[in-house]
């Protein structure tokens, strides 16, 4: 199987922090990738900006290490290499000054040639304003100009809509694009694909055959050399207000009227807004400890009295009549003994088994797996093979895109490379809008405000293993298993 590869408009993508880690292991070898598969027309042109004195030489010569350490598989092949990086351009910029933007509108081609306009601002979101500002001011903005803003929106409700509104004395609602990596890839949009494109599974859908839905993404490194800023977040903040949340939405919304972008993101907006409020005994947080051989995470944010949160799982629910009383268990840790993210839609079980209590208990299971393999599992239940009686079996029907797709499985698009293609074609499908965020802010905050009003201190964890055994009880009181993380 070929994939068809649409090329884009031609553009000028300005990428703000152009010389940070971001940049270098994710934007640019994934447009690097875009560029080796024919997307990214010929006259397009891909603008660094930073601080940073550098000349054009110099940052294609920092590019190209970058890409053969990140794009490995196609920075062999040096014209290649060479023909991309004649494509990048650098302009050292002042974000909250003046230098270096009369330079960059100089670079930049004018509003009328017909070229796409796009700016990453692959910077910490206090300069988002800041760059917003220096955008218009200078001339560099027109209708047509998309944004580009990364994770964190804001750290609470009150930043976030402080945020939002800022970038709304610049820019309109429908040219940001507030870019959460998790949406781009494959199997979360295949999650839609098999939820609305399918008559099996849509009908089961609900809360009449599903018994409960996991949401899982665990992690086996440490926060490592993020800890001041991780610190000051925790996992409910770096994961569950965004990634997770998202992820929920997809799961549990209803179907949008057709496959746009306003019409999906009304139909997320609804399920954050439907999410009940999380009582105390509902969430586990946790934080790992040295298990002798790795660091605790008070020693990796450099806090010994840190309460901080490195793991954390709960219970909700959704008060609409698609999932009324079917609990969505979240969980998500750093220092885990597995890498996994995983969607687990576990349906209920027969309401009579006509095979006897010996036949055992039994239910189907949809898995959708996010990483480290991508692909889906359905569990069903079958006869096992021989004499000797009736004996079930749960046996899994695996479609992961390595097996289903074969060689071509390695060219399956990378998160960032399928979302800035999107900005280039004015697609918001898979960003999230300024209501969406705050929404998820509101039903955030309050769960974090109550365990630091209490006083709540992260139960500890040893390095390595699945997560604090309060963790374990959460699910376990309730008749039901977390998945096993592999």
């Amino acid at each position: 199987m070929v994939s068809r590869v649409i090329p884009v408009a031609p553009f000028d993508l300005v990428i703000f922090g152009g010389t940070g880690d971001l940049a270098r292991r994710k934007i640019l070898p994934g447009l690097f990738r875009r560029f080796c598969a024919g997307q990214i027309p010929p006259e397009s042109r891909i603008i660094g900006a930073a601080r940073s004195e550098l000349d054009d030489a110099g940052f294609r010569e920092s590019i190209r290490e970058a890409l053969h350490e990140f794009a490995a598989s196609k920075a062999g092949d040096p014209d290649a290499v060479q023909d991309f990086l004649d494509h990048l351009y650098y302009v050292a910029v002042d974000a909250t000054g003046s230098n270096g933007w009369t330079q960059l509108k100089e670079l930049m081609r004018d509003d009328d040639e017909g070229y796409v306009r796009a700016f990453y601002f692959s910077v910490g979101p206090s300069l988002f304003g800041p760059l917003a500002e220096g955008l218009r001011n200078h001339g560099l903005a027109h209708r047509e100009t998309r944004i580009v803003v990364e994770k964190p929106f804001g750290h609470d409700l009150e930043t976030a809509r402080a945020l939002n509104e800022e970038l709304a004395q610049h820019f309109h609602e429908d040219q940001i694009y507030r870019i959460d990596h998790y949406l781009g890839k494959e199997t979360v949009q295949n999650l839609m694909a098999v939820r609305f494109g399918n008559m099996l599974f849509e009908p089961l859908w609900n809360a009449q055959y599903v018994d409960h839905i996991q949401i899982t993404v665990a992690e086996t490194v440490g926060v490592g050399g993020r800890g001041s800023y991780y610190d000051n977040s925790g996992a409910m903040r770096d994961m569950v207000q965004n990634h997770l949340m998202q992820l929920l939405c997809l799961i549990a919304m209803e179907p949008p009227a057709k496959f746009d972008a306003d019409a999906v993101r009304d139909e997320k907006l609804k399920v954050i807004r439907a999410l009940d409020p999380v009582d105390p005994d509902q969430i586990v947080r946790g934080q790992y400890t040295s298990d002798g051989k790795m660091s605790s995470y008070r020693e990796d944010a450099e806090n010994p009295v840190s309460k901080t949160e490195s793991y954390i799982a709960l219970k909700s629910y959704i008060s609409n009549w698609r999932w009324a009383n079917t609990p969505f268990y979240l969980r998500t840790g750093k220092r885990l003994n597995a890498r996994a993210s995983e969607i687990a839609v576990v349906f209920k079980e027969t309401p009579h088994s006509i095979f006897g209590i010996d036949s055992g208990r039994h239910r189907n299971v949809l898995s959708i797996r996010l990483q480290p393999d991508e692909g889906m599992t359905l569990g069903v239940t079958i006869k096992e093979p021989g004499p000797g009686g009736m004996r079930l079996l749960d046996v899994p029907l695996d479609m992961s895109f390595a097996d289903a797709l074969g060689p071509e499985a390695e060219e399956v698009t990378d998160a960032y490379e399928r979302l800035i293609m999107d900005v280039i074609r004015g697609n918001q499908t898979l960003f999230m809008r300024g209501d969406e965020v705050e929404a998820a802010w509101a039903w955030t905050d309050p769960l974090i405000e109550g365990w630091e009003r209490r006083g709540d201190s992260p139960k500890p964890y040893d390095a390595g293993s699945v997560g604090p055994d309060d963790a374990a009880f959460l699910i376990n009181r309730d008749g039901r298993r977390w998945r096993v993380l592999k």
